[in-house]
């Protein structure tokens, strides 16, 4: 069933292309900005500009997860479906979106701003754990979001407190990659973002049966 509902998500964004259209539209207008600026871009500044990219383009992105779907067929899955099967495999094919996100913005905006990543393999780990954390946050918040009629303003109220832990956290993990601070107990940032993650997803699957019923 979860190989079933997954495909069904890949199937939906190749017939109507919502996401990655407006995914590549908003990075490469984030960084033709950045490019005809002309500002020399510094590492603190690149590292806090990277997640602000990525952030608002993983918004626009997951935002669609339930809101693209109408009535008749979410009523259609409910009755065939578990519903914590659903969620999980929006949350997988949302994670891998936002992978092929965070790689497409770290690609073109390292062509035009240069990259100053000194760690990559701390980085990578870090652009990894932040599509994770964000695929599970707003995955589940846009189900919430869903049930009300301005659904784009609801999830972008709800969303601050939720990401803002794992946004500080990412910024500094990705400032040790870059070298800008130097912190050999790196291992507990990790530790404490993949806490956060556990907790939204065990929240996400206990709450997401009663959303869905209602």
């Amino acid at each position: 069933m979860l190989l079933i509902l997954l495909q069904k998500e890949f199937l939906l964004e190749f017939r109507q292309r919502y996401a990655l259209s407006g995914i590549v539209l908003y990075v490469f207008s984030m960084v033709f900005v950045v490019y005809i600026a002309s500002i020399k871009v510094q590492p603190q500044v690149w590292n806090v500009l990277f997640w602000l990219i990525v952030l608002f383009a993983s918004i626009n992105a997951v935002v669609k997860s339930f809101v693209q779907e109408s009535g008749a067929r979410q009523l259609y899955y409910y009755q065939i479906a578990d519903p914590s099967m659903l969620l999980l495999a929006k949350i997988i094919y949302n994670t891998l979106l936002l992978l092929v996100l965070s790689l497409l913005s770290f690609g073109t905006y390292s062509l035009v701003a240069g990259n100053p990543v000194k760690d990559l393999a701390l980085f990578s780990l870090t652009v990894v754990l932040g599509s994770i954390g964000f695929s599970i946050a707003f995955t589940f918040i846009a189900s919430i979001a869903a049930k009300a009629n301005n659904s784009a303003t609801l999830m972008a109220i709800l969303s601050f407190p939720v990401i803002l832990p794992i946004l500080l956290t990412l910024i500094r993990l990705s400032q040790i990659a870059l070298r800008l601070l130097q912190d050999t107990s790196y291992k507990k940032d990790i530790i404490n973002l993949l806490a956060i993650d556990a907790i939204l997803l065990t929240l996400t699957f206990v709450l997401f049966p009663f959303i869905w019923k209602d």
